[in-house]
């Protein structure tokens, strides 16, 4: 692959235009600093706090082999994606390990950013991944993101809503026979419709769901002019009808245009909370507000889950995809180090520990058989299942302008059509992508 080919072209160099700026000159002579003991002295910047304690218990486990400092990045996916390629372009040496959102990751291995990691390591950090958390990590068939963990959506339901409307959740369900179902009982189907990042997951899902791309297949190591959107077909299509009718009815809670995740959940939490989708989180969380009086004591009683919804009625819906895999920096002082770190904070000790205290699903299919994960998440097969099943979103360097057309066309989910807005949203991918329109 031609890995300098994306940071060559001008849209690349906007976002690192700053970077000299923002990274200081002392910050760069410290890289690859040994700190004085002859330890490697590693850097990993992570997107959650969370993920510190897994730096402490490899530090002791290393005994001098390496000594690793957390850094914690921005809070949100976008300015994580930022900072990383910031300080990449300035060729920091502190970026030793770094916590990536997989569909920025194809971006900065293109750019050569990023380590590859050998056959040998490929083989070793593939074995037992679930197929979703794999499939993001490669990148023109090189493995540059170790899988730590993955994530997935399941629709949430209230018992009694889904009884009254007399609708049988031992069986797949389709979007519409939700909607239909709050239509009947007055209550809300909550979704994540604000213009970031959880409106292009939610896209990509009913994309993928009714047997559609965003991006053409062949599209993946294509140059920027030559990328083909997909996105005007009858899938796309559909995902416009379904976004449309939630948020054009009665069964959309107030403001889903800036709702996300957060939001979603206060939806349905409220009295006339029916449905939901979102990620697992949710089932710790609604124990926080229980403790903390803001739900009644039962609540949990009356509230069940299932796989994410169907398109198209008898045909498996394409689970959403998020998760983070662990990179090492192309300039890394000490590549062998973090690439035993890696081995270290994504082994399936870490990997429960992490899962057991963040609340975010292991990569791992082992973690599932663990009788402590499975009695704290008893929708443990379901989210192994969407793990398996589930649809990445564009693997592609140029991901970040893929997104943020589809979030200006799919935005707000209030005004969409079937009939114009696939055909918008291409045309707007390719004219980006092709440097003659802006976002």
């Amino acid at each position: 692959m031609t890995h300098k080919s994306v940071w060559d072209r001008g849209r690349a160099r906007r976002v690192a235009a700053g970077a000299l700026v923002a990274l200081s000159a002392a910050t760069l002579s410290a890289c690859g600093d040994d700190g004085g003991n002859g330890t490697p002295q590693l850097t990993w910047y992570i997107n959650n706090a969370a993920q510190e304690p897994l730096a402490t218990a490899c530090n002791e486990q290393a005994e001098g082999a390496y000594n690793i400092t957390a850094s914690l990045l921005p809070n949100n996916a976008a300015g994580q994606r930022e900072q990383i390629l910031r300080r990449l372009a300035a060729e920091d040496k502190t970026v030793d390990i770094v916590s990536i959102d997989p569909p920025y990751m194809p971006e900065l291995a293109n750019a050569g950013f990023l380590r590859e990691f050998t056959e040998e390591e490929r083989e070793e950090f593939s074995e037992g991944v679930l197929r979703g958390p794999l499939e993001q990590a490669i990148y023109e068939d090189t493995m540059f993101s170790a899988p730590f963990y993955g994530n997935t959506q399941l629709l949430w339901y209230k018992k009694s809503v889904a009884e009254e409307a007399g609708l049988d959740m031992e069986n797949p369900v389709t979007w519409d026979q939700i909607i239909e179902a709050a239509e009947q009982t007055g209550t809300t189907v909550a979704v994540q419709g604000r213009r970031n990042e959880s409106l292009m997951v939610w896209v990509n899902a009913l994309v993928e769901s009714a047997g559609g791309k965003i991006l053409d297949e062949d599209s993946e190591g294509a140059e920027a002019e030559d990328v083909e959107a997909a996105i005007s077909s009858e899938a796309g299509a559909e995902a416009a009808r379904i976004m449309n009718a939630i948020a054009a009815s009665e069964v959309s809670p107030p403001a889903l245009s800036t709702a996300g995740e957060e939001e979603s959940r206060a939806a349905f939490q409220a009295e006339n909370g029916g449905f939901m989708v979102n990620w697992p989180y949710v089932w710790s969380a609604f124990d926080a507000a229980v403790e903390g009086g803001a739900l009644p004591e039962d609540f949990k009683d009356d509230v069940a889950w299932t796989r994410y919804p169907q398109v198209v009625e008898g045909e498996e819906s394409a689970t959403p995809l998020g998760g983070i895999g662990l990179s090492v920096g192309a300039y890394s002082a000490n590549p062998d180090a973090a690439v035993e770190a890696v081995r270290c904070l994504r082994s399936p000790e870490s990997q429960k520990e992490y899962m057991m205290t963040a609340g975010d699903p292991g990569a791992s299919e082992e973690i599932y058989d663990d009788p402590e994960i499975q009695e704290q998440f008893p929708m443990f097969a379901e989210i192994r299942e969407g793990l398996t099943d589930a649809a990445p979103r564009p693997i592609s360097p140029y991901y970040g302008d893929v997104t943020g057309a589809i979030q200006e066309g799919y935005h707000p989910p209030r005004s969409l059509s079937p009939e114009r807005t696939p055909d918008a949203t291409a045309s707007l991918i390719e004219g980006v992508l092709s440097n003659d329109q802006l976002l």
